[in-house]
């Protein structure tokens, strides 16, 4: 993105996500094969920020350590919130893991149970910040606290230092520094964004909401590139998965991890593959396997389990 200011964010991933229900630390919990934190720092790759503060809190040291493991081309820093005080507090420690040697920037802050974001839709708010300028530009939606806002960083570390100077044991949130800022004198704008994409992830309802979107979202995908998904209901596709033009997917079909199908492969129907690679041309039929190579040309199945590091040689037939 190109504009007189840098742009940094702030992602907002310390909640234990107690509706949950799970030891698991909420951020990580999989969204079709990704953690939701992920998808949001996926996200925010579309816009190549200066720098990434990640604020963790609980389970804090398993998800930096999951984020790191991904190997993201983002500068990404990680700060502790040890003791959750709202979303303005963890907004004022995100800010002091950034770079000091800037004179200013824009700072997107983004809460990191909103895994259904998308680049464009934060692309859009700011620009829609920038043109406006405005020093606090918030993204709203229609019945959602979306809890994402674009904003001036010389701004908001005032504004954020005078809510911890007004400390009562409250929690603060985004919403009340915006406040101070429009109580200063200063203009703060709005930028509409989809229902859906603002929907947050705080019990396992809504990460059942969130994962069917994000399956319709990965198959229209697909479909659009030239794959044939017979009944997009029932297919399962991790959003890791490589398919190539003209591969057909039966119904009842499930493909994860770091598989990926050669062009003109027919799946399915009711085959489960994980991190397997199938040529072009194969034929796959009712077939569960888990890290299996399978030719190109190759005949499979059917309602067997291939073996992991099973190979099956092109232009073969293997099962009935």
């Amino acid at each position: 993105m190109s504009d007189s200011l840098p742009l940094s964010a702030v992602v907002l991933a310390a909640g234990r996500g107690a509706r949950m229900r799970s030891g698991r630390p909420k951020p990580l919990h999989d969204l079709c094969g990704r953690a939701m934190l992920l998808h949001v720092l996926d996200a925010l790759a579309e816009l190549n920020p200066r720098q990434v503060a990640v604020v963790v809190g609980f389970g804090a040291e398993e998800v930096a350590k999951h984020v790191t493991q991904e190997a993201f081309d983002l500068p990404i820093d990680f700060v502790e919130q040890p003791v959750q005080r709202g979303t303005a507090d963890a907004a004022s420690l995100g800010l002091s893991a950034l770079d000091s040697d800037v004179d200013d920037e824009d700072v997107l802050v983004v809460s990191a149970d909103m895994p259904l974001i998308q680049g464009q839709t934060l692309r859009g708010l700011i620009a829609r910040h920038r043109a406006s300028g405005a020093a606090a530009t918030a993204a709203t939606a229609a019945e959602e606290a979306a809890e994402i806002c674009c904003f001036r960083r010389s701004l908001l570390s005032p504004a954020l230092r005078r809510l911890a100077a007004s400390d009562s044991g409250l929690e603060y949130s985004l919403s009340d520094a915006v406040s101070v800022l429009t109580s200063a004198g200063h203009e703060a704008g709005s930028f509409a964004i989809d229902g859906v994409e603002a929907k947050g992830v705080d019990d396992r309802e809504q990460l059942a909401f969130a994962e069917a979107e994000m399956r319709q979202r990965i198959n229209r995908n697909w479909m659009v590139a030239g794959v044939r998904i017979m009944a997009p209901h029932s297919a399962y596709i991790d959003v890791s998965v490589k398919l190539a033009p003209d591969v057909v997917i039966h119904p009842g079909v499930v493909l994860r991890g770091q598989t990926v199908i050669g062009e003109g492969a027919i799946i399915g129907p009711h085959t489960h593959l994980i991190d397997c690679v199938v040529g072009p041309r194969a034929v796959v039929e009712a077939v569960s396997a888990t890290d299996a190579e399978i030719g190109a040309d190759a005949n499979v199945g059917a309602y067997i389990t291939l073996e992991p590091g099973a190979q099956i040689p092109s232009d073969s037939t293997e099962g009935n």
